[in-house]
């Protein structure tokens, strides 16, 4: 007898199909809801503390220790990028172990290496331009920091103090003693603020300055100081909210540029000599040389001509030193009556041929001032035949750029009281203003609402790097290098902080925009980061490298990129990469093996934004004392 059903046999399979398809959709909802709730937990603000250990190698070879605690997360679980991008991630037995180098490498500067630079030229200080080393001269090892190295004091207190062991070198204190650059107390190096041509410090000096010419009014921002010493004079207009490039080349009086980066300046080892000064043109307000040694009156002028390039329209050159003040000076500066007049007399026929008009001269100081713009100059050239107004060059080209013996050209203007180029906002407005460069249109595709969007970016970024870098906000970071600057956002967003940012433009930037970064106030320099940078090891704190390695692993080996960042960055510092998940991978395997301290971390709009952050911390350690001659 057949069995009876209590239901039809569709209705008892639409019940089954419904009952699997409730079971579907619950599970669905449950894998989603971990799914988020595992992205959020992995995405929280990792905090990165600096305070670390204070391990010394003391033999240099041993095996150098990773900062202690210098990555954290309120999660054990690192992000899982092999799961969920498909690339292995470099387990320990197959990253490279860069082993540190010799001592005698503690004070090493690739491309103005003392030892290379005597196969070059003299004539003209040629010999102190940059000359890097070939591919196969290229140091696979870290630079180690001297043996008794200690974190540099916090700025203000670093303007006046340093670490004697931390740049061992007393030559200045002794060559300088009567000019009062710097002092030796105890296991510290003092500065006072002397200088050659300001015995009463760099303060009096500076008001001396500000009684010719508004230093305090906001329109002068951006400086240049040529031959700068210990950069005192550099350092005191930063409390007037002026920003100095000061640069000096490594010579005889060791370490000048290396004392002003420690002590929380902005400077660059540079020199002029062949080459344009790696800065666009119209970038300073101010320009300054107190007894830099610079032959100003020789080669046709052609240093002035220099200087005119990278003067804004308006900005003045402040001179002190031989030859002004001769009459008084000659015997001390043992020469002739003679010879200083006809300086004198050649810099102020160079400064008349390219258009300049002297403001004042009183007591030790004299100062020019860089017309508005060329109106009446291209006139005057049927009364000075040289220097020429130059054509058909691009004025901001000034990476291995030869010095031209021509006159830079402004920009064309329609009256004889409009500025060349466009009149800037004075500071602070200016840091936030449309720079001229921009709302002129001369670069394609940036716009005021380009950079409004950029601003807010920034803001937002530094606003998440708070979160996950302590010492940001604790006075830790002072000298701060943006690898990739852009627009200057970066630096922008930090100007309520006490620190400065050296502002990069790589050479293969798709836009040349170190102009708008000057306009904005901010300072930087182009680079091209296949070579080695213009400063001495252990000189910034924090150094942003945003896109830098997309932009660079198909130019050149991106490990002696990283290898230049270590050199750079001071034990305990910190970097944060940018840059996509494949990137950054291969980044942090290279970093393992330089004994850094780092996290890949989710995006600041959280974890469906491509773009990812790698944060790490360099550790500490030293090498041994060493016999022979440091390089």
């Amino acid at each position: 007898m057949a069995k009876e059903y209590s239901g039809s046999p569709k209705h008892v399979h639409l019940e089954n199909k419904k009952k699997r398809l409730t079971y579907i959709f619950g599970v669905s909802s449950l894998c989603v809801l971990f799914y988020v709730l595992g992205s959020w937990r992995n995405s929280f603000p990792m905090q990165v503390n600096t305070a670390g250990s204070s391990y010394s190698n003391a033999d240099c070879t041993s095996k150098v220790s990773t900062t202690s605690g210098a990555v954290t997360s309120s999660s054990s679980a690192s992000l899982d990028f092999e799961t969920h991008h498909q690339i292995a991630l470099n387990n320990t037995d197959s990253v490279e172990t860069i082993p540190p180098c010799d001592m005698l490498y503690s004070e090493y500067t690739p491309c103005q290496d003392p030892l290379r630079s005597r196969k070059f030229d003299r004539d003209r200080l040629k010999y102190r331009e940059r000359h890097c080393p070939k591919k196969e001269e290229l140091l696979r090892c870290l630079i180690p920091a001297p043996p008794k190295y200690k974190t540099p004091l916090k700025w203000p207190k670093s303007r006046d103090y340093a670490w004697y062991d931390n740049i061992p070198h007393k030559e200045l204190s002794i060559e300088k003693a009567v000019q009062n650059w710097i002092q030796v107390e105890g296991d510290r190096f003092r500065f006072p603020g002397g200088g050659t041509m300001f015995p009463r410090g760099a303060d009096a000096y500076i008001d001396d300055i500000n009684e010719l010419i508004p230093l305090m009014n906001g329109k002068i921002r951006t400086a240049i100081d040529t031959g700068c010493g210990v950069a005192s004079w550099g350092a005191y207009l930063l409390m007037r909210d002026i920003q100095t490039m000061s640069f000096a080349p490594r010579d005889t009086h060791e370490a000048q540029v290396w004392f002003a980066l420690e002590r929380g300046v902005p400077a660059m080892i540079g020199v002029m000599s062949s080459q344009r000064l790696p800065y666009p043109a119209r970038s300073f307000d101010m320009a300054h040389c107190s007894r830099c040694l610079i032959p100003w009156n020789e080669y046709d002028g052609q240093f002035l001509i220099e200087v005119d390039r990278v003067l804004r329209p308006g900005g003045y050159w402040i001179l002190s030193g031989p030859p002004i003040r001769w009459k008084k000076y000659w015997q001390g500066w043992e020469r002739t009556e003679e010879d200083l007049k006809n300086e004198q007399d050649s810099i102020e026929e160079v400064a008349k041929r390219i258009c300049w008009k002297k403001v004042v001269e009183k007591d030790d100081l004299a100062i020019w001032q860089k017309p508005i713009n060329h109106i009446d100059c291209v006139k005057s050239r049927s009364v000075y035949k040289t220097p020429h107004i130059c054509k058909g060059d691009n004025p901001d080209a000034a990476w291995y750029k030869d010095m031209e013996m021509c006159i830079t050209p402004l920009p064309e203007v329609s009256s004889s009281d409009e500025v060349a180029g466009g009149e800037l906002e004075k500071w602070p407005n200016r840091a936030f203003a449309v720079p001229p460069r921009i709302s002129s249109g001369s670069l394609p595709g940036i716009t005021a609402e380009k950079l409004k969007e950029d601003n807010d970016m920034w803001k937002e970024r530094v606003t998440y790097y708070k979160h996950i870098i302590n010492p940001l906000t604790q006075g830790r970071f002072r000298n701060i290098m943006d690898m990739n600057a852009n627009l200057g956002g970066f630096a922008a967003a930090l100007i309520k902080y006490p620190v400065w940012v050296m502002n990069v433009v790589p050479t293969d930037s798709n836009h040349d925009t170190l102009g708008v970064i000057y306009e904005r106030g901010f300072i930087g320099t182009y680079q091209d980061w296949c070579e080695a940078f213009s400063t001495y090891p252990r000189t910034y704190d924090l150094i942003h490298a945003g896109g830098v390695f997309s932009i660079y692993q198909d130019r050149c080996d991106i490990t002696y990129i990283l290898l230049e960042m270590d050199r750079i960055l001071r034990p305990e510092g910190t970097v944060i990469f940018r840059d996509t998940v494949e990137v950054l991978v291969k980044v942090k395997a290279i970093t393992d093996g330089m004994r850094w301290n780092s996290q890949i971390m989710d995006h600041e709009s959280g974890p469906f934004n491509p773009e990812k952050i790698l944060v790490a911390v360099k550790s500490y350690w030293t090498g041994e004392e060493s016999s022979q001659k440091q390089r």
